[in-house]
C-alpha cells in the first residue's frame, strides 16, 4: 500500500498547529482510542451570540496523518460558526492536506467526527438541541462515518451493511466485504472502534 505523504501532511506533522489544552475552554470531545491507534480530543471556544468558533485546540494520539488532520481541522474550523464548521467533510479535510494514503483516510474521518462530536455536545448543553436517543438509526449513522479507503465513500453508501439488528445490548453486522479484500480488518476495526463509544452497546457480533 502507498503510505506517501504529501509535503502538508508533514508539514502540519512537524509543526502541528493549535497544539494543546485550550484553556477555559467551552467544551471538549475526544473520539477514538489509543488501544486502537488513534485519539483525537479537540476543544472549542464559542462565542454564545454569534455562534462563532474564536478559538479551538487539540490532542492527539496517533500516527502523522492522525496528527495532521487534527491540525488542519483547527484551522478550517476557527472563525467558522457551529452550524459552518460542521459541515466540513474528511474528503475536504484530506484534499486540504494535499491527499492521504488509502489506509491513512480513516485519520481525516476521526479528526471530522470529533469536531461533530464538539459540535453536538456544545448545541446540546446549551440546548440548542435535543440529546439524539439511541436507537438502531443511531448505529446506521455512525457506520457512515466508516470509509472504505480505496473508494472514498462510507460502507452505508455502498451497500456493505447487509444486515443490522440491535437486541437487548447486542449489535449484529453481516459485511458484505471480500475474505481477498486488504482492507477487510481495517474495516472490522473501524465499525468496532466507531460502536465501541456507545455504552448502550455491550457486545458487537460482525461477520464478513
Amino acid at each position: 500500500m502507498n503510505t506517501q505523504y504529501s509535503q502538508k501532511v508533514l508539514d502540519h506533522f512537524m509543526h502541528p498547529r493549535n497544539l494543546g489544552i485550550l484553556e477555559l475552554a467551552d467544551v471538549k470531545a475526544t473520539e477514538g482510542s489509543p488501544a486502537c491507534g488513534d485519539q483525537v480530543s479537540l476543544y472549542l471556544k464559542v462565542n454564545p451570540k454569534t455562534m462563532v468558533i474564536e478559538d479551538i485546540s487539540f490532542q492527539s494520539y496517533g500516527c502523522a496523518s492522525n496528527i495532521a488532520t487534527a491540525s488542519i481541522i483547527t484551522e478550517m474550523a476557527k472563525g467558522k460558526t457551529l452550524d459552518e464548521a460542521e459541515k466540513i467533510t474528511w474528503k475536504e479535510s484530506a484534499d486540504a492536506l494535499g491527499g492521504l494514503p488509502a489506509v491513512k483516510m480513516h485519520c481525516s474521518v476521526l479528526a471530522v467526527d470529533t469536531l461533530k462530536s464538539a459540535i453536538k455536545k456544545y448545541k446540546i448543553e446549551h440546548h440548542l438541541i435535543e440529546k439524539e436517543k439511541f436507537s438502531k438509526d443511531l448505529i446506521l449513522k455512525e457506520l457512515r462515518s466508516v470509509v472504505y479507503p480505496n473508494v472514498g465513500e462510507d460502507i452505508v453508501s455502498l451497500k456493505m451493511v447487509k444486515y443490522l439488528s440491535f437486541d437487548k445490548g447486542v449489535v449484529t453486522i453481516d459485511l458484505d466485504v471480500p475474505s481477498f479484500d486488504p482492507m477487510r480488518d481495517n474495516i472490522a476495526e473501524e465499525v468496532r472502534e466507531h460502536l465501541g463509544k456507545f455504552p448502550e452497546i455491550k457486545d458487537i457480533k460482525l461477520t464478513m
